[in-house]
């Protein structure tokens, strides 16, 4: 069906062809035919409902800061959730709920001032709080499953009754949860910390935290984070540095000669260059290690 959005009341959030490149942090993927930045869940279901109305396809996003989108782009409605900001905290009860939006950083500093700790980990996690329960992000030890107590989530089927899910409910394993199999859009998170911490010591190891992921890692060129699991018991930057991989170019996209599981865009890479470098990097590595990694990076449109 031809989506027309010049008569409905959701029309002035809807922008066409809009290049994706500008919502990933790999700075790559094509245009989305509609795109659209809630600002409220009001907004967010009217979006939906709209979406639903014209029979188009719908994904939610982020901060772009999983994803490759492929350079001939995205058909249907792609919503970008990072407007929706905020949290609210009962710090005595060791318990903060933070909107989708939330960039996954500024939460573990606002739960290190409120002397909240479990959160110190994420404070490098160039992500949002939706997309770190989809995929059950984690870092130096520490996961969203540790401390996740329960998700508000919208079906698009029903997108004015929201949903309710404990974690247990969620299946998590490594890098994993039940929400990458579903078509359910995260609204909200409810993590359940340790309180009545001293806010300067836990925001001392926030910080210590954040200082050994930027001096390890290319913090100052466009990547997706880490771009494969690690193959327990082994490290996959660890597998790929082993072989010399370090350096290795296709087009513009680079294995970083700091971190060899980050994959940078040198300036003007395609995702068709970072697609085949992930690739050359996975037979390289099966070749001499007989060890198949598999992406942690969400890939759309191929």
């Amino acid at each position: 069906m031809h989506a027309e959005a010049s008569h409905d009341p959701v029309a002035g959030q809807l922008r066409q062809r809009i290049p994706l490149s500008y919502y990933t942090t790999w700075k790559v993927g094509g245009a989305a035919e509609w795109l659209a930045e809630p600002g409220s869940h009001d907004e967010l279901a009217a979006l939906v409902r709209w979406a639903q109305r014209q029979q188009l396809e719908l994904r939610s996003i982020g901060a772009g800061s999983n994803l490759l989108v492929a350079d001939r782009g995205l058909g249907g409605l792609t919503l970008c959730l990072r407007r929706l900001q905020g949290c609210s905290m009962e710090a005595g009860a060791g318990l903060i709920e933070a909107q989708a939006g939330e960039p996954i950083p500024t939460l573990a500093r606002k739960a290190a001032r409120a002397g909240l700790a479990g959160l110190e980990w994420a404070v490098g996690i160039p992500g949002t709080v939706g997309g770190a329960v989809v995929m059950n992000a984690g870092a130096q030890g520490g996961c969203i499953a540790d401390c996740l107590e329960s998700v508000r989530l919208l079906d698009p089927n029903t997108p004015d009754h929201p949903l309710e899910l404990n974690a247990e409910q969620l299946d998590f394993a490594y890098r994993h949860s039940r929400l990458q199999q579903e078509p359910w859009i995260v609204i909200s998170a409810r993590f359940r910390l340790q309180g009545g911490h001293d806010p300067a010591v836990v925001s001392a190891r926030t910080s210590a935290n954040l200082h050994s992921r930027t001096s390890s890692q290319p913090y100052q060129q466009p990547s997706c984070g880490s771009v494969f699991r690690n193959p327990e018991p082994h490290k996959a930057g660890q597998l790929i540095e082993a072989l010399g991989l370090k350096g290795t170019r296709i087009g513009d996209a680079e294995v970083s000669p700091v971190h060899a599981n980050f994959i940078v865009n040198r300036g003007a890479a395609s995702a068709a260059d970072i697609e085949a470098l992930i690739a050359t990097v996975q037979e390289r590595v099966l070749q001499a290690h007989g060890i198949a990694l598999h992406p942690e990076v969400k890939r759309l449109g191929f």
